[in-house]
């Protein structure tokens, strides 16, 4: 895919010039609670953080840790279980507490995402290219069927799927996995938003499919300047198109580093767990080590730092007192770990 073709596929917008490095999405003291009949589950208890144009941030976490609840928690997305506190901002403007319809102008056009499974996301029972017309009208009242049509025709061609006069009359049950996920992604440019959303777009796809998506998502993203927030429990992912990284355990960040920081000099005992397990780094230590023990149950959250009862550098006061997120290590890099400092240094993968 050539610049001009990416181009292409970028519609006008009226939103302000994006500069790198300038933030777009703040969030501070984040705190998503859902009641149950069994309680109040925590899923995200207290969390900060910032995201800018022209930057990938990958968030990183095993299931349950709060990613994608974080995302939806922004966009309104959530069932009307969940109490949602803190404050979100996107350019200055805050979201949280609007009403679904005073999202409107934010969903899809200025904020975007990518689902985990496009089979679901998409709509089984109209045609591929009716879907993709629909998100740009929504935003575009004043385009005609027929521009929406040619337009949704050159996303798809944009975003490699061949013979896309053909395939925007087409249903999503005849779609490939692949080809299911490139359509959502052209659904996601279709307005040229400031943030792109993946929520673990590469789930279920083959390994060469996979970096298929990957490069194209790191295209689409060098190419818009937009800021991407790539959601996925896979650091090999990670390593690929990630620029910053923000590692996150049982609702809470637990790290905050450049990638190349995360890999080479890790300042968290959860995330060199998470490293250890990795199959592509244990061949150089000559063995897997897989995190001990199991996520905790967010209905009963440990005292103390929640990683505590699985952290081999446990001591009395990590049950006792919560680390707060300090800077440690290289610039930039943030660790919520009460020894972060003493951690050895660990050789940088290649």
């Amino acid at each position: 895919m050539t610049e001009a073709e990416m181009g292409a596929s970028t519609a006008p917008n009226d939103q302000p010039a994006r500069v790198p490095g300038e933030s777009v999405l703040e969030i501070r003291d984040l705190h998503v609670t859902f009641k149950t009949e069994d309680g109040p589950v925590y899923a995200v208890r207290g969390l900060d953080l910032d995201v800018t144009a022209g930057q990938v941030l990958g968030i990183v976490g095993e299931s349950g840790s709060g990613k994608s609840v974080t995302m939806l928690a922004v966009l309104g997305l959530l069932p009307r279980t969940a109490t949602i506190t803190g404050s979100a901002k996107f350019r200055g403007e805050e979201l949280l507490g609007r009403k679904p319809k005073d999202l409107q102008h934010i969903r899809g056009a200025k904020i975007a995402m990518i689902f985990q499974d496009p089979l679901t996301a998409l709509n089984p029972v109209h045609r591929v290219g009716k879907q993709i017309t629909e998100a740009i009208q929504a935003h575009h009242p004043e385009m005609s069927d027929r521009d929406a049509m040619d337009r949704a025709v050159d996303l798809l061609d944009s975003v490699g799927i061949p013979r896309p006069e053909v395939r925007v009359q087409q249903f999503p049950h005849e779609f490939s996995g692949g080809m299911r996920q490139r359509a959502m992604i052209a659904m996601m440019i279709s307005n040229d938003p400031d943030v792109l959303i993946a929520d673990e777009p590469t789930t279920a796809l083959d390994v060469t499919i996979q970096a298929q998506i990957l490069e194209l998502i790191k295209k689409v993203q060098l190419r818009t300047r937009a800021a991407v927030v790539f959601i996925t429990h896979d650091l090999g992912v990670i390593a690929r198109v990630a620029d910053r990284v923000q590692v996150m355990y049982a609702g809470r960040a637990a790290e905050l580093a450049e990638v190349d920081d995360i890999f080479a000099r890790s300042r968290h005992p959860y995330t060199r767990g998470l490293l250890s397990s990795l199959p592509a780094l244990a061949v150089r230590s000559g063995r897997l080590v897989p995190i001990a023990g199991s996520p905790p149950s967010m209905l009963f959250p440990p005292p103390g730092c929640a990683f505590h009862p699985r952290c081999p550098l446990a001591q009395a006061i990590c049950a006792q007192e919560q680390p707060v997120l300090r800077a440690t290590g290289a610039p930039g890099q943030w660790s919520a770990c009460h020894f972060a400092d003493d951690l050895p240094a660990r050789d940088a993968p290649t």
